[in-house]
């Protein structure tokens, strides 16, 4: 029989202490994967790995609150209800640049150590009601805090940055400032076949300069004549301590992973004011402003940020651009004036891809220009008539490739599905290798018919494939895979049987004829490169912007000179033409005049 004073005694008995231990095992299991992973294992990799395990220990965090942390059911599906109801409103009212990538790394870890320490503390220190009390606090302080900040998105090793959301971005700040006009001279007027669009009200008039159609251009488009990132017929001195880069100008620019196009003293790049997307061109000598031509779309990506990721093209005085929406524009080189444009998602019935179309343009000599939108599609250069579509094979970062094999011209193409070699006239495709994944550089072509250096993924390494024309069609044979070079968006260039490239971040040397590793060394991040054969240098921008110059031998990683270039996550191609050294990111771009040797 249960005495009144037995049923007091028993409601006021304290409930079981919580068992935190596998709790805070968990926790620190779950850090150690999200960001001790990284620090072992880098780049797009790293990260996966890291996600796969945090994923792993939190579904652990979660099974230990339920069934063996000993709380009143109450409080485990209580802590579980508050913790989903906190991180859904932080994300409802969080700030436009934080995407998904937010959430599932940082967000979801922090909330974790937030509610863990909490129970640990206050099992110690506090009551059972002051337990509730601490742990909802930190629940709500650590989810709702974020709705503080913004990101400024990630580097090439996926750590991101977050500053706070009242701070204004380098692109507001770029805004702020009035946008200086281009030159006031009058327009040059098209010929009747080339059909204008007005100029929008209040848009400065472009500045006439004349340029023949005639005229070659010295760095046409992405990567170069070849798209190979090979400088020919220049020499510079290597003593940067006493014949420094001099530094001839440097402008404020919006954002956007264009590289240049360089013709008749002209520049041309394109970038993202606010909501347009601009591409613009100025003066090679200077930096300043001649024209530009505006389209009212603006594209942004919480990792990567906002603004257009293709370069423009250059051919027979006018420029051809793909902006990340997927407009495709045909300029007058001269003075911007728009000669026709098509909405390229409209013509391969594409959508746009998380990360932009990224593709740049390729004008071939067929008179078609090529642009990959999800799949292939060939436009007539003159008209803009739509000539032949490629199979939809899903988005890749690749643009196409003008290279001739087996003394075939042909289109390379890396998509998700492999490499393809492809007829330019007709987009018939003439050989296939599979090899899954996303590719994001460039393949590179081996001098002399060796074949083609091409990369499906991080993870995967280097393949290098030789499509073989014979008298039953084409083959492709696969010399060898290699995991020495691990490019992530860093394309390679290929010297004297050699291959230079970034494995991971770590600038490193392949042998072309195995693919094994010669030597390794240099820590410039997700940077990019140009190849300056004459002298067996490689001329570097680091992902932070600064410039270095290396040894391009087997003999081993020398360091010859570097130098700071410029401020910021730096992503784009540098160029090197007309005696100057351009490079830009998302918030500035230079030219730098370098020291000839022998001075």
């Amino acid at each position: 029989m249960t005495t009144p004073e037995m049923t007091k005694q028993i409601t006021a008995t304290p409930p079981p202490p919580l068992r935190l231990w596998p709790g805070v095992i968990g926790i620190v299991l779950l850090f150690v994967s999200r960001f001790g992973v990284k620090a072992v294992v880098p780049g797009f990799e790293g990260f996966m790995w890291s996600i796969e395990a945090s994923f792993a220990c939190t579904v652990g965090i979660v099974l230990w609150l339920l069934f063996f942390s000993r709380a009143p059911w109450l409080d485990r599906i209580g802590a579980i209800v508050l913790i989903a109801a906190a991180l859904g409103t932080a994300w409802f009212f969080k700030h436009e640049s934080m995407g998904p990538l937010w959430m599932i790394a940082y967000a979801v870890p922090f909330v974790l150590l937030a509610f863990v320490a909490a129970a640990f503390a206050a099992t110690r220190l506090l009551g059972f009601r002051g337990r509730r009390l601490l742990i909802a606090s930190s629940i709500l302080i650590s989810s709702l805090g974020w709705t503080l900040f913004r990101t400024e998105g990630i580097n090439g090793d996926h750590k991101a940055t977050f500053p706070w959301r009242w701070s204004a971005t380098t692109e507001q700040h770029l805004l702020a400032k009035p946008i200086p006009a281009p030159a006031t001279a009058p327009v040059v007027a098209p010929s009747s076949q080339q059909p204008v669009v007005a100029l929008a009200a209040g848009e400065p008039k472009p500045a006439a300069v004349l340029l023949p159609t005639a005229v070659i251009p010295e760095w046409p488009g992405f990567r170069g004549p070849n798209r190979d990132s090979v400088v020919r017929g220049v020499t510079i001195a290597t003593d940067w301590s006493q014949s420094p880069p001099v530094e001839v100008w440097r402008k404020p620019v919006g954002p956007g992973w264009s590289s240049f196009a360089v013709q008749g003293g002209l520049i041309y790049t394109q970038e993202q004011r606010g909501e347009e997307e601009l591409v613009t061109a100025y003066e090679a000598a200077t930096g300043n402003p001649v024209w530009r031509h505006s389209d009212p779309v603006r594209f942004f990506e919480s990792n990567a940020g906002a603004g257009p990721r293709a370069t423009p093209t250059l051919a027979k005085g006018r420029v051809y651009t793909l902006g990340a929406t997927g407009i495709l524009n045909v300029l007058d080189a001269a003075t911007g004036q728009r000669i026709w444009s098509r909405n390229t998602t409209i013509d391969t019935k594409r959508r746009v891809p998380d990360w932009g179309f990224s593709a740049s343009p390729l004008v071939i000599q067929q008179g078609l220009v090529i642009v990959y939108a999800g799949r292939l599609a060939a436009y007539e250069a003159a008209t803009g008539k739509l000539e032949w579509l490629g199979e939809s094979v899903g988005g890749s970062y690749s643009s196409p490739h003008l290279a001739t094999i087996g003394g075939v011209e042909q289109l390379l193409i890396l998509t998700p599905k492999g490499a393809s070699g492809l007829d330019p006239a007709t987009g018939a495709q003439m050989w296939f290798h599979e090899w899954t994944g996303l590719p994001i550089i460039q393949p590179t072509l081996i001098p002399d018919g060796g074949g083609v250096l091409i990369s499906a993924s991080q993870s995967d390494g280097t393949r290098r494939i030789e499509p073989v024309r014979g008298p039953g069609g084409w083959t492709v044979d696969t010399r060898w895979t290699s995991l020495a070079l691990k490019p992530y968006f860093n394309d390679t260039v290929i010297h004297k049987g050699y291959a230079y490239g970034f494995d991971a971040r770590i600038l490193a040397c392949i042998d072309i004829n195995d693919g094994k590793r010669i030597w390794k060394g240099g820590r410039y991040g997700n940077g990019q490169m140009l190849l300056l054969p004459d002298q067996d240098l490689l001329l570097i921008l680091s992902e932070d912007g600064e410039l270095a110059l290396v040894q391009a031998s087997p003999a081993g990683f020398t360091e010859l000179a570097k130098i700071p270039a410029l401020e910021g996550k730096t992503w784009n191609h540098p160029v090197l033409a007309s005696g100057l050294l351009l490079v830009r990111n998302t918030k500035e771009m230079a030219a730098f005049r370098l020291p000839t040797a022998g001075r």
